[in-house]
């Protein structure tokens, strides 16, 4: 049987109250996914990344960032210049991440088909 230190240790991401479930959200979330993989790529300013984020908002993409950026998976660095200048890039801790999830969605964007088709004949 598993002792306490070691769940507390470990995680609980079943239990309500632990804090690995905000972030698994933050990072899961339809933005914090497409985040972590453009950001995977290379540093992006957010002008960039909203153009590569094909329909997220400002708002979006800023509260997504924000959020990625207090869980350690997202690096901001503001450069003293005028009109402002700053960069966003993965952790460590993010590039981590970020692989977890590209595995995910290689995974969806090669069995996307399968999916849909699933879906019809479940509706059928």
């Amino acid at each position: 049987m598993e002792s306490l230190t070691d769940r507390i240790r470990r995680g609980d991401v079943l239990a309500a109250a632990c804090p690995s479930r905000a972030i698994l959200r933050h990072m899961t979330s339809q933005w914090g996914v497409l985040v972590l993989l453009v950001l995977r790529e290379r540093t992006h300013r957010f002008s960039a990344l909203r153009r590569r984020i094909d329909g997220v908002s400002e708002r979006m993409l800023a509260q997504t960032l924000k959020l990625l950026e207090g869980d350690a998976l997202v690096r901001r660095v503001a450069h003293a210049t005028v009109p402002p200048h700053v960069d966003y890039s993965l952790t460590p801790l993010g590039e981590e991440a970020a692989a977890h999830v590209a595995q995910l969605t290689d995974w969806l964007e090669v069995n996307v088909s399968r999916i849909i088709g699933s879906d019809a004949a479940i509706d059928a």
